[in-house]
């Protein structure tokens, strides 16, 4: 069941490969290391001072309020909760103006109820009940009781938390030990919290463009003493935006290789001459579905010694044995210096990380700009964000759940996908406005994805599978899509590892 089995393990290595690998990696630990040491001299370090918040209810609470939830509670398969994270309901006139493609900014008069809880001259408002097959929820653990009792108790005991960002007030007990278990999930020696993913990646990016600054003998970097950073083709944008903010700093230099492409890596490798390098790529890219060829790069970066940097937004939790994401589904954990990840999608709550070591940490934390100038989360966030990453690890059905969706979608269409992402191209922007209609229709929340998301004539629906989904649900899904397009002659993204190791 495992993808990773089918290719080269990156264990598998000569003792001249580690050998190499570790004064490579001693390179880079020390780089960090000086450019932390001019921070120190410079005095502008920047530390964590975690706020201890106690969990005690107040004596104003009232006397029956009860919500002790010290080990979230786990359960053994899908439960109507599940359900409900696939389940929405959108209103009558949300839904006639989606079918006409009429623009909208989100104004539409929702509100439900009678009597007081609804304005008198309003008329009941009618809603379509849909199912949801293009959210990122891929566990299903955003409607987990677990999840949202743990929330609830912390929002109870101490609101929001206090308002700050994490380098002033808003980094607590409760972070800190979400930092904790994130780092154990990815073994990383630390872990940095973020308001969001997208903030991960630019922190992640401007630090290391500030690397390279701090690290210049003069007052500009020299073309040699430019950090090189190699960026996959399709890379998220938060990704490509947080290199366009480090290159203002004029101390990178970008390049940019073949979407998925070793050799055209290699080549770039091979021709540069730099010597800090790094390397960034999505591991599972989130609009094509296809993973980044992990084994390949782990053999790579032993050979050129560049730091391996992953944003598994949409691998964590749903890939490998734990759940510890893409880099455990292919044995390579050990080959990534940096992992990027995010608590919104398979988590189902809210929020970024970055898996790191501890100088790495002191690094973004004290220059990732992204990360010092945001307000920290929300501490029911952060507890339920815990609660997620305990749910988890011990509902393992959820992701033998995701992959036996995966396998039955390949059964029912026999389209060769590899993960729970299907990307069906269909071609023009009518094209996928079309098919997303008739799928509205037929009950189905799936958008129709167009430019500049995706170049011109490649418009697609973006089809997500969940715990939560069902094999009926997928009969009904593909039977809708065989009556608005032609799956056998439909484009689709898949990578080229062993289908059948997973399914």
């Amino acid at each position: 069941m495992r993808l990773g089995h089918s290719l080269a393990s990156s264990q598998s290595l000569s003792p001249s490969c580690n050998f190499t690998e570790k004064m490579e990696m001693s390179k880079w630990d020390n780089w960090v290391g000086e450019a932390l040491s001019k921070l120190e001299s410079l005095k502008v370090i920047r530390s964590l001072r975690p706020i201890h918040l106690h969990n005690n209810l107040s004596s104003s609470k009232p006397q029956d309020f009860e919500l002790k939830v010290d080990e979230p509670q786990v359960f053994d398969g899908l439960r109507q909760w599940d359900r409900d994270s696939v389940h929405v309901d959108i209103a009558e006139s949300t839904f006639q103006k989606w079918l006409q493609d009429i623009p909208s900014s989100g104004d539409d008069h929702v509100l439900r109820g009678t009597g007081a809880d609804r304005e008198a001259d309003t008329p009941p408002q009618k809603f379509r009940k849909l199912l949801i097959f293009s959210g990122n929820d891929y566990l299903g653990l955003s409607s987990h009781p677990s999840v949202g009792k743990a929330s609830a108790k912390a929002a109870e005991e101490h609101g929001m938390g206090p308002r700050g960002s994490a380098l002033i007030c808003g980094y607590t007990n409760y972070h800190r030990r979400l930092e904790t278990c994130l780092a154990e999930l990815k073994k990383k020696e630390d872990c940095l919290l973020c308001p969001t993913g997208f903030s991960a990646n630019m922190a992640v990016m401007t630090a290391i463009g500030s690397l390279g600054s701090l690290l210049a003998a003069g007052a500009k970097c020299t073309s040699d003493e430019k950090i090189a950073i190699f960026s996959d083709a399709l890379n998220h944008a938060s990704i490509i935006d947080g290199i366009r903010l480090a290159e203002r700093q004029q101390s990178i230099q970008l390049f940019v290789y073949k979407h998925c492409d070793v050799s055209h890596l290699n080549e770039l490798l091979l021709s540069c001459k730099m010597k800090k390098r790094i390397v960034v790529t999505d591991s599972l890219f989130s609009m094509d579905g296809d993973f980044a060829p992990m084994a390949e790069l782990a053999m790579l970066r032993n050979k050129h010694g560049f730091l391996l940097v992953i944003d598994d937004a949409h691998g964590t939790f749903v890939c490998g044995k734990n759940g510890g994401g893409v880099a455990e589904e292919f044995n390579c954990e050990r080959d990534v210096d940096i992992c990027v990840g995010t608590l919104s999608k398979a988590a189902g709550c809210h929020g970024g990380f970055i898996a790191c070591s501890k100088r790495w940490k002191q690094l973004v934390q004290s220059r990732g700009r992204a990360f010092i100038f945001s307000t920290s989360t929300p501490v029911p966030v952060a507890a339920a964000a815990s609660a997620a990453v305990f749910v988890a690890k011990k509902e393992n059905w959820r992701r033998v759940a995701v992959w036996n969706r995966v396998r039955d979608f390949h059964a029912l269409t026999g389209i060769p996908i590899t993960s729970p992402i299907i990307s069906l191209i269909v071609g023009s922007e009518e094209k996928a406005l079309q098919a997303s209609r008739h799928l509205l229709k037929s009950g189905f929340h799936i958008t129709a994805i167009r430019p500049p998301t995706v170049p011109p004539n490649s418009c697609r629906l973006r089809i997500t599978l969940s715990a939560a989904h069902t094999m009926d649900d997928l009969i009904k899904l593909t039977s809708a899509l065989s009556q608005c397009i032609d799956l056998q002659k439909s484009g689709f993204y898949y990578t080229n590892a062993s289908l059948s190791a997973k399914l």
